[in-house]
């Protein structure tokens, strides 16, 4: 595994484990739990070392079977990351909201909390004092923020006691929205990790043709070179989902991958087909 540091020279890896939709999506399905906590302890054998969740998946569910998974390793040898829903960023709501992932997740702190997504009914200046306090205590060890604009990703920071660690949001060979409207760049220009997730746009890069075509050259998989698309970018580190453990153990080779400028190039201006398809 390849590894990015954070502000304080701690690391996370550039590849983690997304885990929406593990143990159902708005509400709880129990049908998989042992296969779900199987696929994440592979993922942490093979060196998925953080694992991104949140308190919204699966109604809590999902953070349970997180919990139980990463029962048998070290817990400092994780990064675990939570996000608050947004219907909790009152101050109120903030401190039983992290005390229930505490609670679901079986540990003492989370490595970093992020805000989910933004409530235009809540004043930022409540949530963050709140999440400080949780800093504060050590229950939690950084903040961060996801689907965040440019404009409130800096509010964010002035309210921040800590520094902002990262912006988790939706980033592919699709999808460019936050690179263009200068997010990436920001973040790239002060310290912060962007955080991409659904790195295959629903498996739509999957099927592009220069996609398809550029992993047959290199002997690679579209998976992979969607992957290295992104986690080549400074300050950027990815969160794919996966059941198999088969396709967890592939997506690694996204690690050593080696692009000519040229097919570089063609990476970076893919454009979404008009009708494009999106595969189950």
């Amino acid at each position: 595994m390849e590894y990015k540091r954070l502000f304080n020279g701690e690391k996370i890896s550039v590849l983690g484990l997304g885990t929406w939709r593990m143990g159902g999506s708005l509400y709880p399905d129990y049908s998989q739990d042992d296969q779900v906590i199987g696929t994440i302890q592979a993922a942490i054998e093979l060196g998925y070392t953080h694992i991104d969740t949140a308190e919204m998946y699966a109604a809590g569910h999902t953070e349970e079977l997180v919990g139980k998974a990463i029962l048998n390793f070290p817990r400092q040898s994780l990064f675990i990351t939570t996000k608050i829903w947004h219907t909790n960023l009152s101050y109120e709501d903030i401190h039983p909201a992290l005390q229930g992932s505490l609670r679901r997740l079986g540990t003492d702190y989370i490595d970093m909390c992020l805000v989910h997504w933004p409530n235009k009914n809540i004043s930022f200046d409540e949530t963050f004092r709140a999440l400080n306090e949780m800093v504060a205590a050590g229950e939690v060890h950084h903040l961060g923020v996801s689907n965040f604009n440019l404009e409130m990703l800096q509010r964010a920071q002035e309210l921040c006691a800590t520094p902002i660690v990262t912006n988790q949001v939706p980033y592919n060979l699709y999808n460019h929205t936050y690179i263009k409207n200068g997010v990436l760049k920001y973040c790239q220009q002060n310290d912060i990790l962007v955080t991409a997730y659904s790195p295959f746009d629903r498996g739509a890069v999957l099927i592009n043709d220069e996609v398809q075509r550029i992993a047959a050259q290199y002997g690679k998989t579209p998976a992979q070179i969607a992957l290295h698309w992104l986690i080549q970018q400074p300050n950027v580190v990815t969160i794919p989902m996966s059941s198999s453990p088969e396709h967890l153990k592939s997506n690694l080779g996204a690690l050593d991958v080696a692009l000519s400028p040229a097919e570089s190039d063609v990476l970076d201006h893919l454009e979404l087909p008009e009708e494009a398809l999106w595969p189950e």
